[in-house]
């Protein structure tokens, strides 16, 4: 029987195992209530029918998603769905999938709904929509915050695995910081947003929402890739860090909380978190990124919004604060635009050049929560406080990482940001993975906590899952971690993926008269499974290693016992001559002690 509060894995468990069908789907979803206003259109018998039809032509082992639920903030176009953007009735029925949709739907997952949020994007709090305010999934006399209100949710309260936002000022930050979950906002045109109803083109992203960050890493290597078709998608550069190498993190030198000392309080267990996880922690001068927060929405970047809804409806026909925020463009001039541009762009220069410094930003994701009524007798100030710490991340091009951070006293969860430079959501992702496993908090509103091989440093990428920053390279012995050879990867920013084994068909050999002492791995039938652990090497790295390699070793691919293969270091037939057969230690470090321990 499928259940609430179900990860992408524990959904994947449940079909491996035969728990479930595919077609339980059917009734899972007919058993979906509204009670939060979180959605819009809840699929239909005939609307999942139809998305099975298409999984069950397939071989599940193909579909890396099969079979796993998800929902869509009703701003994405889905086929068969309406699109909404939060107007009274809709704008269309959407006749093709946005480019992220059919990605995920390539690969086995099913929409099982869309969305509510604050009306075309335009808010952090989740209560401007003419479908309801979105009740905080803790206490729903509290915002959601927005504008992705129902996925984040949804998310929070289990119904499903992960669920897609969008953020251009916060949209996908907000709402997980409110509802105890994970917000990844992605580098600028990694993930493509056509299909997307723009809120400000130039700056918006489609975000993921998940409990934990392995998932939502997982999902991003499906939604992934560059589109033609999106004028502002982005080819991955393949040289972003995988992993943080600093050992340094920055921080505002002064924070602003509103009054609220929960949200304060919150913070300093985050700092003492960090610390304990051996960063450094500075405080830094803040002015430059507040001035860049300020021109989202107080200058000409807000007719970017109007644009975007004037192609659509009548102003008449959206809410009044919809109306009253994209009047505000009215009051620009192309002048104005330009100087809103070279001003940006002279401020995200001088923020770039401050992180640079620094592996990450940490920020209170928002710095305060409040009642629906508190935002209600006071729309345009509570929102504006949600965006303190959110508004220039889009601007300055930056990639940034939500997490959970704790439940405060008041039952309601507060959450902090990482916030990176360009491309490094690799690295962010790898972080978050950390930050997870240590914290104490559960899983949205759930009781689980975070499930994590420590010895892991994010999860384990499969030959569907190629990472756009690393490669995976399997190591058997002098770079083994505390080994001589060690210092090669994490010189060149290597991270610890994975301790694991091969496949049982390997037999280890110690290579005569090299040094440091060496390995050599030579798959055999008869062999046995070996110790190896799996590394990710930034691509634009990788070839160094490979130049260091010395005969009669090189690089190959080897299988690991879950039957992915890696490259690997393997050695050529003729380095065995005069080696010593030590397959019988099971590893190479096995086979090191055993020559220092003292002989009986």
């Amino acid at each position: 029987m499928m259940q609430m509060n179900w990860t992408i894995k524990d959904w994947q468990n449940a079909y491996a195992e035969g728990d479930i069908q595919l077609n339980d789907l059917l009734s899972y979803v007919a058993g979906i209530g509204n009670d939060n206003h979180a959605w819009i259109e809840i699929a239909t018998f005939e609307q999942v029918t139809q998305q099975l039809e298409i999984i069950n032509a397939q071989n599940p082992e193909d579909l890396p998603l099969y079979g796993i639920p998800f929902a869509v903030k009703d701003n994405i176009d889905v086929a068969g769905f309406h699109t909404t953007a939060a107007c009274s009735a809709p704008l269309y029925l959407a006749t093709t999938d946005a480019y992220v949709i059919a990605k995920l739907k390539s690969a086995g997952a099913v929409v099982i709904g869309k969305t509510n949020l604050d009306q075309f994007a335009t808010g952090l709090v989740g209560t401007r929509s003419p479908y309801g305010a979105v009740t905080n999934s803790f206490n729903p006399d509290y915002i959601s915050g927005g504008s992705s209100s129902g996925s984040a949710v949804i998310v929070a309260n289990g119904t499903v695995p992960f669920a897609l936002g969008t953020d251009t000022a916060g949209s996908g930050r907000v709402p997980a910081a409110h509802n105890n979950i994970v917000g990844l906002k992605p580098t600028k045109g990694w993930l493509s947003t056509t299909g997307l109803i723009p809120a400000c083109r130039l700056h918006d992203v489609i975000s993921i929402f998940t409990l934990g960050v392995d998932e939502a890493w997982q999902v991003a290597q499906v939604m992934k890739g560059y589109d033609a078709k999106d004028d502002y998608s982005r080819a991955h550069p393949n040289t972003a860090p995988v992993a943080f190498s600093l050992g340094k993190i920055a921080i505002p030198d002064t924070l602003e909380f509103y009054g609220d000392t929960q949200s304060e309080q919150a913070f300093e267990v985050a700092l003492t978190q960090l610390e304990a996880m051996g960063y450094d922690v500075t405080p830094i001068d803040f002015t430059v990124f507040n001035q860049l927060a300020e021109t989202l929405y107080n200058d000409s970047w807000v007719s970017e919004r109007a644009f975007a809804i004037d192609q659509l409806v009548e102003r008449d026909d959206v809410l009044s604060i919809t109306r009253q925020i994209i009047s505000q463009a009215d009051n620009y001039s192309a002048i104005d635009a330009m100087s809103a541009e070279y001003a940006r762009a002279a401020l995200s220069r001088q923020i770039q050049h401050v992180l640079s410094e620094f592996d990450a930003l940490m920020v209170p994701t928002a710095p305060t929560i409040y009642t629906i009524d508190a935002v209600n007798a006071d729309p345009l100030t509570k929102n504006s406080h949600m965006g303190a710490y959110t508004n220039f991340v889009n601007l300055a091009d930056l990639s940034a990482l939500a997490l959970p951070n704790v439940i405060a006293d008041d039952g309601l969860p507060r959450g902090v940001t990482f916030i990176a430079m360009t491309w490094h959501d690799e690295a962010l992702a790898n972080f978050g993975h950390q930050w997870q496993a240590t914290l104490k908090t559960p899983m949205g509103t759930s009781q689980h906590h975070y499930q994590s091989d420590k010895s892991q440093s994010l999860i384990p990428l499969s030959t569907k899952f190629d990472s756009d920053s690393s490669v995976e390279l399997a190591v058997v012995g002098a770079h083994l971690s505390g080994m001589p050879l060690n210092y090669q990867l994490t010189d060149r920013g290597g991270v610890l993926s994975e301790k694991t084994q091969t496949a049982a068909t390997y037999q280890l050999f110690a290579l005569a008269g090299s040094t440091p002492a060496k390995p050599g791995l030579r798959r055999q039938s008869g062999g046995r499974a070996i110790a190896v652990e799996v590394w990710r090497i930034p691509k634009a790295r990788f070839g160094e290693i490979v130049n260091e390699v010395p005969s009669p070793l090189g690089i190959g691919n080897v299988e690991l016992a879950d039957g992915r293969w890696v490259k690997s270091f393997i050695c050529e037939e003729y380095g065995f001559a005069d080696s010593t057969d030590v397959t019988h230690f099971g590893g190479w470090k096995a086979y090191i002690d055993s020559q220092s321990s003292p002989k009986i």
